[in-house]
């Protein structure tokens, strides 16, 4: 297909996309609630629909509507030999560790550049909760037998937070007790404290969380869980950042439904946007953009690399210089985000 784009002004109100770190954590907790969970609102993105799959590969049934989401489970309970994870990195590091919780064999797989992408961590930390592991070489497809039993284990956090959480859910299921997770060099903190307030609503086994280096399972029983959960999913901020960069170089917006007092990483948008010196207002649940001199700014995106392009967008209509820092940790993408960024600007 041959385009042609002409610059226009942005301009009218706004329902923010659905948040896809919300949605699948809510697919996996729902996956591991023993009973039935409606997700109000559920994301339709490509990733959300992969989640979705799994989890009905996994033993869960879904039905409901565009609106909502009735997902009954009774637990792990594999339905298919194979899952595929789609090209969600977040999917594949995810449910790995929650698919692993079953005695039976599978093979977990997923799509486009996820098969090029590192998976060497489980190789590594597998064996030591009782998972028997066979990679392709550190990447994919993985064939896993559990059931996976939680131990002391340390892992690397540097590269992603994705695979502590599924092992944060997965230890939780599986009853943990008296055991530590202690995690080196936390990237993305945010997302772990999302994962951890998906777990506290689906009232699992929570974990003491010793400052984010280390998360402790003690001797308590878990707590009995309600038959019926219902959970909303949040509004999206990765995707509400392409569209407030959008309105702040060329126009005006009113983006709703978007929490101010989520815990989600790229929120921080807000605060590049603020030292900018866009002209910004809203409330708790909306914000609204209106035209204002750029300036350049300075922004550290280490634990919210997904920021990195509409960052990028924003400082090239900066007056002066814009500095953006953590960009080690965007190699591993879903293509080398640093490399092509510098290309394509």
């Amino acid at each position: 297909m041959i385009a042609t784009v002409h610059p226009s002004p942005v301009s009218g109100i706004l329902t923010a996309p659905r948040s896809k770190s919300s949605m699948q954590r809510a697919c996996a907790a729902a996956l591991l609630h023993k009973g039935r969970t409606t997700i109000i609102l559920p994301g339709q993105s490509n990733d959300d629909m992969a989640a979705r799959d799994v989890i009905t590969k996994l033993g869960a049934t879904i039905s409901g509507t565009d609106a909502e989401l009735v997902v009954e489970s009774g637990g792990v309970k594999p339905a298919s030999p194979s899952i595929n994870c789609g090209e969600s990195g977040l999917g594949i590091r995810m449910f790995t560790p929650i698919a692993a919780l079953s005695a039976e064999t599978l093979v977990i797989s997923g799509t486009g550049s996820l098969v090029t992408r590192p998976m060497d961590f489980f190789d590594e930390i597998f064996p030591k909760v009782g998972v028997h592991i066979r990679s392709n070489g550190g990447k994919l497809p993985l064939e896993v037998k559990g059931p996976l039993q939680p131990a002391d284990i340390t892992v690397d956090g540097s590269l992603s937070s994705q695979f502590l959480t599924g092992l944060l859910m997965a230890y939780s299921a599986a009853g943990a007790n008296d055991v530590t997770i202690t995690v080196n060099d936390l990237k993305s903190r945010p997302y772990i404290d999302l994962t951890l307030e998906v777990m506290k609503a689906f009232h699992m086994k929570m974990p003491v969380n010793k400052g984010h280096a280390a998360f402790y399972f003690d001797k308590e029983p878990p707590p009995v869980q309600p038959e019926h959960i219902r959970y909303g999913v949040e509004g999206d901020w990765s995707g509400a950042a392409f569209l407030l960069v959008a309105a702040a170089i060329a126009g005006r917006l009113n983006l709703v439904d978007l929490w101010r007092g989520s815990t989600q990483a790229d929120k921080a948008i807000l605060i590049a946007l603020e030292r900018c010196g866009a002209n910004m207002r809203g409330d708790e649940e909306s914000v609204i953009i209106r035209p204002a001199e750029l300036k350049g700014f300075s922004f550290d995106a280490t634990e919210c690399p997904d920021l990195f392009p509409p960052l990028v967008a924003l400082a090239s209509y900066c007056q002066g210089e814009t500095v953006i820092t953590g960009a080690k940790r965007l190699k591993h993408k879903e293509s080398d985000r640093a490399s092509t960024l510098q290309e394509e600007f």
